[in-house]
Formats: C-alpha cells, structure tokens, sequence
C-alpha cells in the first residue's frame, strides 16, 4: 500500500465514498467503498464509513494498493469485432466463451483474447477483468461492449447504471405465450434453496424485464426481450417465473434436443458514445444453433 498526503475536505459532501471516488482517479466507487471496508480510509483521524456525510474542514487519509500487474497472457483469438476505436470495443460473443478467469476457467476466456489484441483496457475492474463492463452468461451469444480505458468504462457503467444503455435480446421460450407483450417487475436474489441459482425472492434486488412475443411454433414462442435493469441471470429467471422458460436452459428449465444451450442472444445494443455523447447502435443477428432450433420448431405441426 502507498500513503497519500493528507486532504482537507473544502466544502460539504453527501457521501465519502462518493467524494472519495471522484478525488481519486482510476478508482471506481466499489473500489473506494471495499478500501473503506477494509480499514485503508480514515476520516478525521478515525475510521471511515462510506454513507458518512462530509463538511468542509474534514480531514481525510488514504492508502492506494500497489498496482499488481496482471498474470494474465495473452492468447490469438479470433473475435467478431463489429466495432472499434480508442475508448470502446463492441464484440458478438459466441455462445459458449466465458467471460472473464474464474474457478474453472483460468484461460480461454473473452478477457484472453481481448490481451491477444493488444494492450491498453480499462483497470477498473480489476487485474482478472481488464476492459469489463458488463457480462453474458457463457453459453448466451451476443453484444458486448467493452472499455479501452478507464474514462470510457466509467461513463458506460454511469450508463448501466441510469439505464442509458439500452439491450434487446432473442430468445426462445417453452410453450405458447399468451400476451403479446408484457412486463415483468420480480425482485431477483440468490435461491435460498440452491445458492447456485437466482430465484425471484421477496427480500431481492429490484428487477424489470419487458418482453414482445414475435411468432409462435411448435409449442414455443419467439420472444424480444428488453432488459430493464441487469441483474444475474434475469431473464432466465424472469421467464421462468412466468413459467416459460428458456429452451435448453438446464438451470431454470431443461435440456432440449434442439439447442445445445438456452436459446437466448443479445441481438441489439444502444449507447451513448463515452467520449462524444453520440447515440450508437448495433446489431448482430441470432447464430446458426439458435435459428436452426426456431426452424425446427416452425416445420412441427
């Protein structure tokens, strides 16, 4: 850890940890809050706390982690880049391709590949998820952006966060959905039954998922899909609850014969540019496993 000079709070302020983020640069507000939490912060020559409101004259101290290098390699892979430039990369993630390093998978993640595309990603995320700003689960396909530094990730997550980006996925659903369009508000938290799972939970974090049924076959419908809020999981589960499931999802659902994989692809993208507030929109079309399902679905009588 590296001490910084003392600092001298010059006029009031809501939250430290809200103050503190925007003083130090690099740092995000999870970062300054887990610094917070583990005793690196103190606030008039006492513990800090992160909720606590700041007046002018208040003294703060701080210690910055030594930057750790990363201990990721890099890796040759070969990514469907639909967009680049020096702030941002928009990527179509194949089903199947893990995220980022974690128990199971030290290599061969999207986060090794983007290494193998050279240096120069956002650190906000942390040694283990240089560029990250958001995640699809491994076996959904589709749109991802990622941050080329620091600045662009956090104006995407101020993005995420206020709803700014927008994300329509594809999906196929078990049985024949009755509404043609609806939304779903189901708080979602981990499932006190299986802590492996999400489960739509009274006591979970606010959840909103809208959805248009675009055609039905074969017992199944064709949705669109429009996240409200981004919690893990959430449209498995939000359709789940509805009882309609996705095809081939093994956790919330069951394996199907069509699809190896829930059928479930994140076809749209809308943000703002981080650097130029300019509105961007992409689209990547559903893979070859997800159309081949509908196909057979639609020739069934």
């Amino acid at each position: 850890m590296t001490e910084a000079e003392p600092h001298t709070v010059p006029v009031d302020a809501p939250r430290l940890d809200q103050y503190l983020a925007g003083l130090l640069a690099g740092q995000s507000r999870s970062q300054v809050q887990r610094l917070i939490a583990e005793g690196h912060v103190r606030h008039n020559d006492g513990p800090a706390r992160a909720g606590s409101r700041l007046r002018a004259g208040d003294r703060l101290r701080w210690e910055l982690p030594t930057p750790v290098p990363t201990r990721l390699q890099a890796e040759t892979m070969d990514l469907r880049v639909l967009y680049e430039d020096e702030d941002l990369v928009v990527i179509d993630k194949p089903a199947g391709l893990v995220v980022h390093p974690g128990p199971g998978h030290p290599t061969g993640t999207l986060v090794h590949g983007l290494l193998g595309r050279g240096p120069g990603w956002s650190t906000i995320g942390g040694t283990e998820r240089p560029g990250i700003v958001h995640r699809l689960d491994r076996d959904t396909s589709g749109l991802m952006v990622v941050a080329r530094n620091d600045e662009a990730h956090r104006e995407l997550a101020r993005q995420l966060q206020r709803r700014i980006i927008a994300r329509r996925y594809r999906s196929i659903v078990v049985g024949e959905v009755a509404d043609p369009a609806a939304r779903i508000e189901a708080p979602i938290g981990r499932d006190p039954k299986n802590r492996q799972r999400m489960a739509v939970v009274a006591n979970g974090r606010e959840a909103v998922t809208d959805f248009r049924r675009i055609g039905i076959a074969g017992g199944h419908s064709l949705l669109e899909v429009r996240l409200g809020t981004g919690r893990t999981h959430q449209i498995r589960v939000h359709l789940a609850y509805i009882h309609h499931p996705v095809l081939g999802d093994p956790v919330y659902g069951r394996r199907s014969a069509l699809i190896p994989r829930p059928a479930l692809h994140a076809q749209a993208l809308t943000l703002r540019h981080p650097r130029t507030g300019t509105s961007m929109t992409w689209q990547a079309n559903p893979p070859a496993d997800f159309e081949s399902a509908w196909n057979s679905l639609s020739r069934m009588r």
